[in-house]
């Protein structure tokens, strides 16, 4: 895929395809573990590969969503009620119906542990139920059904740390237009939001993420599900210095900005707004070039667009204020900048209002 970088064509597309990212397959094929160049002095960083126009990046395994292909093998079930039995588990009369056991449990309004008793009348609530295997990532779900992740997050109910569980069964809305699996996989398009929600490969039942590491040396693999940080972020700081040129919103033509696009030189380093987790490093988001995703605590998200060089890996703990990336005018830049979003859940939010001021 080539990125464009200036003229009026480039302008105009900025922003409304700064949230889409295509379903090409990841460029990137690595070891786990990357070690420095033989010959490098102390101190040197892993050597970097190019992703496309200019952007390079740490070598790093493909996503989740690239590394484990899902069969749509959805299983379609019927309406219907089940009276409790002594001894029954809500997950053992999920196994009987076919239906999910939190699909059963908001049809009753059943609250967590999901305790039933005997006698009890459930409601089995009818649909399409995929059960997720290990290692099945939402996005890669949603592409083998051709159905929006955004809406298979929703009509579940799925909420933060957003990691699926091997054996869980999710509900799969019905799709109108039934296609091929290749045309599925043409139509389908990712979201920065796809990326945050369901972008984690799901795990075993009783296991639990992985923890943040602290080196870009160490890589974590697609299959690691990556444990979400848990300290409040605080106060945000500025990514870079410099001149804030388009703002959060609604443009003069209607487009809408996720975020700010801020003017810096190429190859300005840029900082980590406050400690947290990597979630996403590449090139995969058309419009921004390239990315660098990081979760906070409370639930906020940075994003960080338009580098030109890409320092930290997915599952990479970062401070605030740690070099992540470097500037650049890749994507549908205009200009050399960086792009800046802030997002608090699913929802952006207008980054001024999170920064200090100037």
């Amino acid at each position: 895929m080539r990125f464009a970088t200036r003229g009026a064509i480039a302008a105009a597309l900025m922003i409304g395809a700064s949230g889409c990212i295509p379903s090409n397959p990841g460029r990137i094929v690595s070891q786990p573990t990357v070690e420095p160049a033989p010959t490098a002095a102390p101190g040197t960083p892993p050597a970097t590969e190019s992703q496309g126009d200019g952007v390079t990046a740490l070598p790093s395994p493909p996503p989740a969503w690239e590394a484990r292909r899902v069969v749509p093998d959805a299983r379609s079930v019927a309406p219907s009620s089940y009276v409790v039995r002594p001894g029954d588990t809500l997950r053992g009369i999920a196994n009987l119906t076919g239906a999910g056991t939190e699909a059963i449990a908001r049809a009753n309004n059943l609250p967590p542990p999901f305790i039933i008793r005997a006698g009890q009348r459930l409601t089995i609530p009818g649909g399409r139920y995929h059960m997720v295997g290990k290692g099945e990532s939402g996005i890669a779900i949603a592409r083998a059904y051709g159905v929006d992740w955004s809406r298979i997050a929703t009509a579940n109910a799925l909420t933060e740390p957003f990691i699926l569980r091997a054996g869980q069964r999710i509900l799969i809305p019905v799709d109108a237009v039934p296609r091929s699996a290749a045309e599925r996989a043409a139509a389908f398009q990712l979201d920065i939001d796809d990326i945050l929600t369901g972008g984690e490969p799901a795990i075993e039942p009783d296991a639990r993420p992985a923890p943040a590491v602290t080196s870009p040396r160490r890589v974590l693999p697609s299959t690691a599900a990556v444990a979400p940080p848990s300290a409040d972020p605080g106060t945000l700081i500025w990514p870079v210095d410099g001149r804030v040129f388009k703002r959060f919103g609604a443009g003069d033509s209607g487009e809408r900005n996720n975020g700010i696009k801020i003017a810096v030189p190429i190859d300005t380093p840029i900082a980590a707004a406050a400690a947290g987790t990597v979630a996403y490093v590449g090139t995969g988001v058309p419009g921004l070039g390239g990315v660098v995703i990081i979760r906070h605590g409370s639930g906020l998200t940075t994003v960080y667009g338009h580098a030109s060089q890409l320092l930290v890996q997915r599952g990479q703990a970062v401070k605030k204020g740690q070099k992540i990336a470097l500037s650049g005018d890749t994507g549908y830049a205009e200009r050399p900048a960086v792009h800046f979003e802030v997002r608090s859940g699913r929802t952006p939010v207008d980054p001024l209002s999170r920064l200090p001021r100037r």
